[in-house]
């Protein structure tokens, strides 16, 4: 019997679908690449004809094509783009309402944070910060009003990880939403649909785009009803990704499977690195067997990722630390080609009270590096002269 095309699509591996998922040559030049679509508006062929293009902030080709490419990756049945990937989560928090409660993983992204806290609070939605890897935990916080459990696994910085299979099954248990943030792993190191996910989300920004050259964010669900709200979302919002973006975080996407190869295998030479230093504490890499979940990852991951954190003991040594590397980039972000290093409490947790961040472990003394894709010798030589003037 014929294979249908949809199996045969099933069957492509990972990096074929970065390449070719969601996207054909365009049909009026045979450009290999979606065009970037720069319009506003479309003219439509008579009133009342029907004609799937209206206005841009509604529908954009060039961004259709990144959303259709991501949904393959993900594995989800559709995807929508973003301005950022804050506004893709604020985007999920809207498909709830006043009086709703949320489980949210206690140590998320400071962002994330700042946007539930500090501005969906005040609207009626509620929030329990719990250590989601604590499963008891997670069943334990569940109330009658309760609709969604939102995970980000490993959790930034402290790179806990939340045993995916595990904990949808409470979520389907008890018919709750399960929402992951991606994004540090990306689809080619985890895919949490696959895991029983409901939607996952990424800032596109990261390793998604991989270039430092794009701010985005998405959503990727598995339910049609799911994507018509976020498609609603999209327009009634205006929070969408430009043509530009789009075609970036295609153009990005297709090396995707090769880069975190290289950030992978960088990552695990200085993480050894760093643990075997006597300047440095306690090293937070997955792939390290010192990491107390190393078999979930393992198990749930096909990697490990490029972020790395460790303990500089106090605020002082990290400054000093911090200000005495070259090649690393002393920057906010991650998920480019280059390292970026960065001091968690100070810049992407300044957001959350440091009586919280204590809780966490989001110390003064902790850093945090997004190995990029360099020769890793020459990273090592630029840790290790840093560390020399401790």
């Amino acid at each position: 019997m014929a294979m249908s095309k949809k199996n045969k699509r099933a069957e492509h591996g990972f990096a074929t679908k970065t390449i070719h998922a969601g996207q054909s040559p365009d049909p009026t030049t045979g450009a290999v690449m979606p065009p970037i679509y720069q319009v506003s508006t479309y003219r439509q062929p008579g009133l009342g004809r029907d004609w799937p293009y209206d206005y841009a902030r509604t529908i954009n080709p060039t961004r259709r094509a990144l959303e259709r490419n991501l949904a393959a990756l993900e594995g989800g049945l559709d995807a929508r783009c973003f301005a950022s990937g804050m506004s893709a989560i604020s985007a999920v928090s809207h498909l709830f309402k006043s009086g709703d409660h949320l489980i949210v993983s206690q140590n998320v992204y400071g962002g994330t944070y700042r946007l539930f806290e500090g501005v969906l609070r005040k609207y009626g939605l509620d929030f329990s910060w719990i250590d989601t890897s604590d499963l008891g935990a997670v069943e334990g916080a569940i109330r009658k009003n309760t609709k969604m459990i939102f995970v980000e696994t490993p959790t930034n910085p402290t790179l806990t990880l939340t045993d995916l299979a595990k904990v949808s099954k409470i979520a389907k248990k008890h018919k709750l939403a399960l929402t992951v943030d991606n994004t540090f792993m990306s689809p080619a190191l985890q895919n949490p649909i696959g895991l029983g996910a409901d939607m996952v989300v990424h800032s596109t920004t990261k390793y998604i785009n991989g270039h430092s050259d794009s701010v985005g964010g998405c959503v990727i669900t598995t339910k049609k009803s799911t994507a018509d709200k976020l498609a609603y979302l999209q327009n009634s919002v205006g929070a969408i990704l430009s043509p530009m973006d789009s075609f970036l975080v295609l153009r990005g996407i297709k090396t995707l499977a090769l880069r975190m190869e290289c950030h992978n295998r960088n990552a695990m030479k200085i993480a050894m690195f760093l643990e075997n230093h006597p300047k440095v504490g306690k090293v937070i890499y997955p792939g390290l067997k010192s990491h107390p979940q190393n078999r979930l990852a393992r198990r749930q991951m096909r990697g490990f990722g490029g972020m790395i954190s460790f303990d500089m003991g106090s605020l002082a040594r990290a400054k000093k630390f911090l200000g005495r590397v070259k090649l690393c980039a002393l920057a906010e972000s991650l998920g480019g080609v280059e390292t970026l290093i960065s001091h968690p409490a100070s810049m992407t947790h300044g957001a959350v009270p440091k009586k919280e961040r204590d809780r966490i472990g989001v110390t003064d003394g902790l850093v945090r590096i997004s190995v990029g894709i360099e020769t890793v010798d020459d990273l090592i030589a630029d840790l290790e002269s840093a560390l020399k003037g401790l």
